[in-house]
């Protein structure tokens, strides 16, 4: 199976995603591992008039910082950081992994440390446009359990470049979840039952966002943020999550007015505890997914594609969008999956809205 062609790829991150203009400085990151597209975003975006500041971690750096680092580096950034953010006029970032659990080994109470103090950073990015996307590497496939080039071929169908106009095939799908928008934003309490789980919590007010590819490619979701002293229940996420490389499955939480009063993993106990005593806001639920992308049809350990599973539902633990209307902070945003394909539902205001996976619109 053929992979994403660089340059097609380019055009779609650089015109339907970020719209760069002239004059732009369009910050771009990645590892060397996506030479082929970072070459093609830098000609896209000088084709574009714009300024491409390309910024390459070597192999091995992320661990090596976190192996070098001080007291004072953990807990702080460097202003020059803070300063690109706030300066430049749009982000991308591309994940190409030489090993994705080169970060496993770092103490996750490190880790939650260095969120909190990467806070102001965090925000000040999040203001301008931004995109993340993914070009296939051997350490992803095998995390996907595929072959190099089966797994090329995955990432080329999940974000339609195998299509004549991949642009106009997401708008495609984004006037269908406009529909599925138009439903939920009428909805006042939405409940997920699958095994393991009965959750309920309202999205009442709620501003429900059509995600089309725009900041995540792919994408293919709706969501929104709940009311944050609504939830109540328990809910069991299906799909193993891979949070800087650390394997954590089967988590199960139980919440209480909106908090998460009790937690339990199958595997990655002491990183969701960890991640849960963050700051006061990660135990709240900053986000509510619903997965549309019938492209992406099995979980492959990158947050990226398995949120957008259709059939699915995910919860994110701590922060909220700003644009949704939820009101949560934490220097946390951790998306959690349940699946519903199998024996599960979402219902709004008691009506199915989908059920095995399927929607009922």
């Amino acid at each position: 199976m053929s992979g994403p062609d660089p340059r097609a790829f380019a055009r779609l991150l650089c015109g339907y995603c970020l719209d760069a203009g002239a004059g732009q400085q369009v910050v771009v990151r990645s590892t060397t591992l996506a030479a082929p597209l970072l070459l093609a975003v830098q000609h896209e975006l000088l084709e574009r008039g714009a300024w491409p500041l390309l910024r390459t971690e070597l192999p091995g750096a992320a661990e090596e910082w976190w192996a070098a680092a001080r007291d004072a580096q953990i807990d702080g950034f460097p202003p020059a950081e803070l300063a690109e953010a706030e300066q430049t006029d749009a982000s991308l970032t591309i994940l190409a992994p030489e090993n994705t659990t080169a970060l496993a080994g770092v103490d996750p109470e490190r880790i939650a440390r260095a969120a909190r103090a990467r806070a102001p950073v965090r925000e000040a990015a999040l203001r301008r446009r931004w995109c993340g996307t993914l070009w296939p590497t051997p350490s992803a496939a095998q995390q996907a359990r595929m072959g190099t080039a089966e797994f090329a071929g995955f990432v080329r169908r999940a974000m339609f470049l195998d299509r004549d106009d991949p642009a106009a095939a997401w708008a495609e799908l984004g006037a269908m979840q406009a529909r599925l928008v138009e439903r939920l934003s009428a909805a006042s309490e939405l409940r997920i039952e699958a095994d393991g789980t009965d959750l309920r919590l309202s999205v009442a007010g709620r501003t429900w966002v059509n995600s089309d590819g725009r900041r995540n490619m792919p994408s293919g979701e709706v969501f929104t943020g709940p009311v944050e002293d609504s939830a109540e229940g328990r809910i069991r996420f299906t799909i193993p999550s891979s949070p800087r490389g650390v394997e954590v499955s089967g988590v199960e939480l139980e919440l209480r007015a909106g908090r998460v009063v009790a937690a339990r993993a199958d595997r990655g106990q002491e990183y969701l505890l960890a991640t849960l005593d963050t700051d006061p806001g990660a135990r709240l639920l900053g986000e509510i997914g619903i997965g549309t992308n019938a492209g992406i049809d099995r979980p492959v350990g990158a947050i990226l594609f398995d949120e957008k599973i259709g059939g699915t539902v995910h919860l994110a633990l701590g922060r909220s969008y700003p644009e949704t209307g939820g009101r949560n902070e934490s220097a946390v945003h951790w998306d959690l999956i349940c699946d519903l394909r199998a024996g599960g539902r979402l219902t709004a205001d008691g009506e199915v809205l989908q059920q095995d996976g399927a929607f009922r619109l």
